[in-house]
This record gives structure tokens, sequence and C-alpha cells, in this order.
């Protein structure tokens, strides 16, 4: 069994889109937005793991302080410092284990996003 999409539903849908392409790195991959709906899949590359994202006027607020999507990253504190120029609010570094280190950061829907 494969895992295949985490779905995100939210009222700002054009910056969650911006977030996971710009901050994560992630591509569209299926753009659904030509059909009429604004709903796209973003992911590494074609067959990997997606994050669906779903404009819906109702979802104003995605996160659950019980929840977390988790990307790899080549220097997490680097990361944290370019987001922190960014604007964003990232947590203290946390190191569970030595060598071991990652922060969290919202996206524009609310979810904590996971940087390692």
């Amino acid at each position: 069994m494969k895992l295949l999409h985490v779905t995100i539903q939210t009222n700002q849908f054009q910056e969650e889109v911006e977030f996971y392409e710009k901050v994560v790195g992630l591509k569209v991959e299926q753009d659904m937005r030509p059909m009429g709906r604004n709903m796209v899949f973003l992911a590494n590359s074609p067959g990997e793991t997606c994050i669906e994202i779903i404009e819906n006027s109702q979802a104003a607020d995605a996160g659950n302080e019980n929840l977390s999507i988790g990307f790899q990253t080549e220097d997490a504190e680097k990361k944290r410092q370019e987001l922190l120029a960014a604007g964003y609010e990232a947590t203290e570094m946390i190191y569970p284990a030595p060598k071991v280190g990652f922060f969290f950061v919202k996206d524009p829907a609310g979810v904590s996003v996971q940087f390692m």
C-alpha cells in the first residue's frame, strides 16, 4: 500500500499553492484549474506522494495542533533562517537526538509543516 496524497482544504488557495511551490519546492503534477476547479496536486516528481490543495471558502483554518506534514531538507537550520527572513514564524530548532534537528512553520492554511 502506498500513501497517495494528503489533502488540505483552504480559503487561501493561491497562497497555499505558492507556499508548497516556493517554500517546500514541490511542483504542480496535476492541475484541475483549467477544468474550472481550484484543485492541484503537488509533488517532488511524478508518482510520488502529493499534497492536494482544494479551494474551500468555508475552510478558515486547516490547522490541527496534533497534525503536521514533514519534509526533508539539506540543512534545516539554513531553511529556518530563510523562512524567518521571508517573514514566517518558525519554532526554535528541536534536537531530539544527536545529528537530528527540525523545526515547524505554519503554512497559509494553518497546517504545521516540519523541516528536518
